[in-house]
């Protein structure tokens, strides 16, 4: 299981703060909008060789209206949580940010030969997917 503490850490919240000792409280401080720059951290720790890569989890011009709200809508931070959220997860089963890369980010036959990255973006259905699978890998079931 992730911890929100985990999750607050990637996402960049103050260590000083509430914002992720809890589940309730990383929720309400989804809800109030996590600083722009928790999609900057992820997207470059996800994809660190792709600036554009952030412009998936924010359309490009609906991006350029949050950085000056300096605030994501909840929708953007569901969403940002639930990648961060696999993300920990592939860290915990493939031990290193570059293999946990590497499955997020190569097709799967599990997932009709897509990528868990785009998966996981999709919906909340398709993150529990990705993680039923890297459940799969670490448990020792078919993955």
């Amino acid at each position: 299981m992730v911890s929100y503490e985990a999750m607050a850490r990637v996402l960049g919240l103050p260590g000083d703060a509430r914002a992720g000792r809890t589940p309730f409280e990383l929720i309400s401080t989804i809800e109030k909008g996590l600083p722009v720059a928790a999609l900057e951290r992820v997207s470059h720790l996800l994809s660190p060789n792709d600036a554009q890569f952030k412009f998936r989890f924010v359309p490009k011009a609906t991006y350029e209206r949050r950085k000056a709200a300096h605030r994501l809508s909840a929708d953007e931070g569901t969403r940002l949580a639930r990648v961060v959220g696999v993300w920990e997860l592939a860290l915990d089963v493939w031990k290193t940010e570059e293999a946990a890369r590497d499955f997020l980010f190569r097709s799967h036959a599990m997932l009709d030969d897509r990528r868990p990255i785009d998966v996981v973006l999709q919906n909340e259905i398709g993150g529990e997917l990705v993680r039923d699978v890297l459940a799969g890998l670490k448990y020792g079931s078919a993955a």
